[in-house]
């Protein structure tokens, strides 16, 4: 039997601590652990990417800037910004880098086609687009054969902290979110989709939801 996996609903947490868990997680996990996806809001804050570059971030105010250990430059996270962190065992999966990008793209790309709404990934420039302006952005990390990270999805969000950066290190690359779009209008409800579509396209069936963290 297919082991589950484990989808929490975490609600709004703060980032660094949500961070040191998915590292504490991927350093602990062994061959018999669980994948996890793990679904939250942030309250704002930027992240640096490994090879984020300091003149991309511009003026970032009292927002505080976090250095971390996934892929990619600077971007913003905030209140109505999905996050889908995705804790997978990529051995076990048998699954590569490339693939676990194309199915973060891929799931909000269809999210999107349930709304009429034409998004597509860039082979140059990782995240998904709608008429040329970034919706949302994918960053993983793999350690000891387990991926973290995952992407971030701008559903209904203020928009305005994107202009203190070089969104992912590119300037003038204009931000959109869903609610602009028409498309779904809620966290909760982007969440179920996205899901959804990821585990679809990683042949992931057998799913276990539960609120929060094991105590």
């Amino acid at each position: 039997m297919e082991q589950a996996t484990i989808i929490r609903h975490l609600g709004t947490r703060e980032y660094l601590p949500t961070w040191q868990a998915m590292r504490d997680f991927t350093e602990h996990r062994n061959a018999n652990t669980a994948d996890e996806i793990w679904l939250c809001e942030h309250p704002p804050v930027f992240t640096q990417g490994q090879a984020g570059k300091a003149e991309h971030v511009i003026n970032p105010g009292s927002i505080p800037l976090v250095a971390v250990d996934r892929g990619g430059q600077v971007t913003y996270h905030g209140p109505g910004q999905l996050m889908m962190y995705t804790l997978l065992d990529v051995r076990r999966g048998k699954w590569g880098v490339k693939q676990l990008v194309s199915a973060l793209e891929d799931c909000i790309v269809s999210t999107l086609a349930e709304y009429n709404i034409l998004a597509y990934a860039k082979k140059d420039a990782p995240g998904v687009y709608v008429d040329d302006k970034k919706i949302c952005s994918v960053g993983l990390r793999i350690r000891k054969g387990g991926a973290f990270h995952g992407l971030a999805f701008n559903v209904n969000m203020d928009l305005s902290p994107f202009l203190r950066i070089n969104p992912c290190g590119y300037a003038g690359m204009e931000m959109i979110d869903c609610q602009s779009l028409a498309g779904p209008s809620t966290v909760a409800t982007a969440s179920k989709l996205v899901v959804k579509h990821f585990c679809h396209s990683l042949n992931i069936t057998n799913l276990v939801d539960t609120e929060g963290f094991d105590e």
